[in-house]
């Protein structure tokens, strides 16, 4: 029997929608090919399902359709694959209301901010062109996607080509960001390397100021979870390497103040901070499930799980029990001053827990080869 593929239902819902939206734009865009006089192939244009900056007055409901609409085959597997993994992860770890509310958001802000520059830009360069420039693909979304991930689990390791390759799910946005800007500049694929930065803006905002989190640690008292996420594991310069995180940290503060101070930002509380920080501690230890749930029998999974559990298990009891003893040694000068004599005894061995957080928090996944 084959399996059977198990997808939540916006998950499904977006699947389809880039399947069906991209076949109709090929469709359009195959019965508008044209050759010129010159021997060259016209460019086609369908402002009716990609943004179009100069006529998307006309057709508004593309700052909608647009992302979901892809050139090529390539890209459609691309993005079809992103969808499949990414959104299933995130819709059974988020529920689908919250899932909607998100993907709503990346797509529609990240096109929207799109129009303007190329309008100013056309005006500037005097080249009506980059008005006609048609937008659209899941750039965006990938880029979401990655900074949900880092989010929920910056200290995973993804091991491909056999222990080849290995990276920190953390340095995927950054990874991500530079690939697409170099591209853009080189090959001029100016139109992904805008989505990519304006997707990353975008999904970082709204999961950093606005997304309701659910609260890990229970600490919250009104049972709405905690309102974005303050942790320090998730400010704006965490996504680029270390040397260049003080700059970058200057400018975003900024920023921040500025908005702060216009009234369109809310400032963190240093309890909302503390327990931010815990609740990244708490997802860290939570770790990563398998993305290929489909592909691998029960037993497997369940075999699986059962070394995480246990490997969390062993974590926290070494570390419960490092506190115990750094508790005995604080507590041993007061013993020290009583007038009868210490008695002799072995040291206590000592448990300590290297690594820090990293120990608790990181997981590995290693693809299966296909």
């Amino acid at each position: 029997m084959a399996p059977r593929i198990n997808l939540p239902p916006a998950t499904r819902a977006l699947l389809i929608t880039v399947l069906v939206l991209s076949f109709l734009y090929n469709v359009a865009r195959w019965r508008q090919l044209e050759i010129g006089p010159d021997g060259q192939q016209n460019t086609p244009v369908v402002p009716y399902l990609t943004l179009v900056p100069s006529l998307f007055l006309y057709y508004p409901w593309t700052l909608a359709t647009a992302t979901f609409v892809e050139q090529n085959i390539f890209t459609v597997l691309l993005n079809g694959a992103t969808i499949f993994y990414g959104g299933k992860y995130l819709e059974r770890a988020w529920g689908s209301r919250e899932f909607v509310k998100f993907i709503a958001s990346v797509s529609f802000v990240p096109n929207a901010v799109a129009v303007p520059i190329y309008v100013i830009w056309a005006a500037l360069t005097s080249n009506g062109l980059r008005g006609l420039t048609q937008i659209c693909g899941g750039v965006s979304i990938q880029a979401s996607f990655l900074v949900a991930f880092k989010q929920l689990v910056p200290e995973h390791t993804v091991t491909i080509l056999k222990g080849l390759v290995k990276m920190r799910v953390k340095h995927f946005p950054a990874i991500f960001l530079l690939l697409n800007t170099i591209s853009g500049l080189i090959f001029g694929t100016d139109t992904a390397a805008i989505l990519a930065w304006l997707g990353l803006l975008t999904s970082w905002t709204y999961l950093r100021f606005y997304k309701r989190q659910p609260d890990l640690t229970g600490t919250s008292t009104n049972g709405l979870g905690l309102r974005g996420d303050a942790s320090d594991t998730f400010t704006f310069a965490s996504f680029f390497p270390d040397v260049m995180q003080p700059p970058v940290s200057f400018v975003a503060d900024r920023i921040y103040e500025a908005l702060v101070a216009m009234k369109l930002c809310t400032p963190f509380s240093a309890e909302e901070i503390a327990t931010s920080n815990e609740n990244a501690m708490a997802r860290g230890q939570a770790g990563l499930p398998s993305l290929l749930s489909n592909t691998r029998g029960a037993g497997g999974f369940r075999s699986m799980a059962k070394r995480e559990e246990a490997e969390r298990r062993r974590a926290l009891a070494l570390k419960a029990l490092d506190q115990r003893l750094q508790a005995a040694n604080a507590a041993r000068p007061l013993s020290s001053a009583s007038s009868q004599p210490p008695r002799e005894s072995s040291p206590a061995p000592a448990a300590t827990v290297s690594g820090g957080q990293n120990v608790l928090g990181e997981t590995n996944y290693t693809p299966d080869p296909s």
